[in-house]
């Protein structure tokens, strides 16, 4: 998004601070993290910083540029290979749901994120819907498949399973969330899937 050096082989201080900031700012919050922190746990200096983000926003967009990636990889690792659309439905909530009982989970980086920068002006909170639209754009590519009118609903739905299980992920019993989220998707795929009445 704001690398400078595009087409080049990011720097090793690059990709320290970008790893240090993305841990750091999913684990604690992107406003609550001043540069100074940044700077000390990567080691290194202020001149390094600016001249790979010209801002502390740039950061926090490549950081989220890097969640970004890394969903659509795992989803795309779900439908690689050309499954049937319900197998790649559930190969994605499997996806989630190991992220979910996966150590260190604090919730979805997007909704954390955008409850930061409320403003829908903000690149970041741009950023976010951006994602999500990619998402539910995806989602409902894989339900057309299944039943076509009601793809759209369908994918809405998984949608919301998906980001109640990501907000109770980090409040409750992993295990359970994902039970019930596993369950909830299960009975979305089962209505999908089911004859319709003539």
């Amino acid at each position: 998004m704001t690398r400078a050096d595009t087409g080049k082989r990011p720097s090793a201080a690059r990709d320290r601070l970008l790893g240090t900031a993305s841990g750091i700012f999913y684990a604690e919050g992107i406003h609550s993290v001043g540069v100074d922190r940044i700077l000390a746990d990567a080691q290194v200096t202020r001149a390094t910083f600016y001249r790979h983000f010209p801002s502390k926003e740039d950061l926090v967009l490549a950081y989220l540029d890097g969640v970004d990636r890394a969903i659509r990889g795992q989803v795309e690792a779900a439908v690689a290979g050309q499954p049937p659309p319900v197998e790649a439905l559930r190969a994605i909530s499997s996806s989630i749901a190991e992220g979910i009982r996966s150590p260190g989970f604090r919730g979805c980086a997007f909704l954390n994120a955008v409850a930061e920068y409320p403003d829908p002006e903000h690149p970041a909170h741009r950023a976010v819907l951006d994602h999500r639209q990619w998402f539910l754009d995806t989602i409902t590519g894989l339900f057309a498949q299944v039943r076509a009118e009601a793809a759209e609903p369908a994918a809405r739905h998984f949608v919301m399973l998906r980001d109640g299980a990501m907000a109770a992920g980090c409040l409750f019993d992993p295990d359970l969330v994902c039970e019930t989220f596993l369950r909830g998707v299960e009975g979305l795929l089962r209505s999908q899937s089911a004859p319709q009445p003539l």
